[in-house]
C-alpha cells in the first residue's frame, strides 16, 4: 500500500481575522466580539463588584466607543446590553449608565491611540497583588516575553479614577505598549481587535500569576535580553493573539450562544 500522500498546504483550514463589507457588519462583529469576551472575563472571574469594562472603537464614529454597562454582570451581557458613548462619556446608544472610571480611563487611551480598536482593564487577583508591589513583569517564561519592554508601569495612585486628566495621566503611561500595569490597582491591555486586547489580558493576568508563584518558591532564571527581544518578535504582535485567543472564543460562543442576542 502507497504512502498517503500530504494534504497540500493551501487546502487545510487556517482562521484570520475576517474582513468587512460593511460599516454595519464590522459594527456587529465587534460589538459580538465585546460580548464574548466579557462573558469570559466572567468565566475567569475578573468581576470585582462594579469594576471593569471592555470598549471597543466604533468603525463608522471614531471618537465613540462600545462598552459594558454599569453594574451589569460579565457573565450576563448580550450585545442588546451593550452602550455607545461618546467622547464626552455621554450615551448616545442604550438604556444604561456608563460606568464613569471606564469613560475616564478608555475614552483618553482612545484618544491618545487611534491605532487602537479595544482596551481591557479589570480588577483580576493576579494583576492587583503584582500592581500592590509596583513591578513590572519579568521575562521568566516564553508566555511572559510577549510583554518583554511592551509594558509600562503607571506608578502612582490617587483613588478612583474619574477625571479626565487622570485618564490622560494612564494614556501617556501606556504610550506605543500593549499594556501598562496600574499600581495598586490592575492590569490594562490594548489592541487592534476586541481579541488580541482580551488575549493581553488574559495571558498578562496569568503572567502574573506565575511571576508571584515563582518568586514566591525561589529565585527565578531570566531569560536573556537578546533570547527575550527574540520571542517578543514572535509572539508579541496583535495578530498572534488574534489566533491564540480564537480557541477561548470558540468555547464561549459554543456554549453561551445566548450572548448573541
Amino acid at each position: 500500500m502507497p504512502e498517503p500522500t500530504p494534504v497540500p498546504t493551501e487546502q487545510l483550514h487556517f482562521a484570520m481575522p475576517p474582513t468587512h463589507e460593511t460599516v454595519a457588519d464590522e459594527r456587529r462583529h465587534r460589538k459580538e466580539r465585546l460580548v464574548a469576551a466579557l462573558r469570559l472575563f466572567g468565566r475567569f472571574g475578573f468581576e470585582e463588584g462594579v469594576a471593569g469594562h471592555i470598549t471597543a472603537r466604533d468603525p463608522e464614529f471614531p471618537h465613540c466607543f462600545w462598552v459594558n454597562p454599569f453594574g451589569m454582570s460579565f457573565r450576563h451581557i448580550t450585545v442588546s446590553d451593550l452602550l455607545l458613548v461618546n467622547a464626552e462619556g455621554k450615551v448616545v446608544e442604550g438604556r444604561h449608565h456608563v460606568n464613569q472610571a471606564a469613560f475616564a480611563i478608555h475614552a483618553q487611551v482612545h484618544r491618545a491611540r487611534p491605532d487602537v480598536v479595544a482596551a481591557a482593564h479589570s480588577h483580576s487577583t493576579y494583576g492587583r497583588a503584582l500592581s500592590a508591589l509596583g513591578e513590572l513583569l519579568e521575562p521568566i517564561t516564553q508566555d511572559v516575553c510577549a510583554f518583554y519592554e511592551d509594558h509600562a508601569l503607571f506608578d502612582d495612585y490617587t483613588g478612583v479614577v474619574v477625571d479626565e486628566e487622570e485618564g490622560r495621566r494612564i494614556a501617556a503611561a501606556l504610550g506605543p505598549h500593549k499594556a501598562v500595569i496600574l499600581r495598586n490597582h490592575g492590569l490594562l491591555t490594548v489592541g487592534d481587535s476586541v481579541d488580541a486586547a482580551a488575549w493581553w489580558f488574559l495571558t498578562m493576568e496569568r503572567s502574573c500569576q506565575v511571576q508571584l508563584t515563582a518568586k514566591a518558591a525561589g529565585k527565578t532564571v531570566l531569560i536573556d535580553h537578546h533570547n527575550a527581544v527574540h520571542t517578543r518578535e514572535q509572539l508579541g504582535n496583535d495578530l498572534v493573539a488574534w489566533i491564540n485567543y480564537q480557541p477561548l472564543h470558540q468555547q464561549i460562543t459554543r456554549s453561551e450562544p445566548d450572548l448573541f442576542d
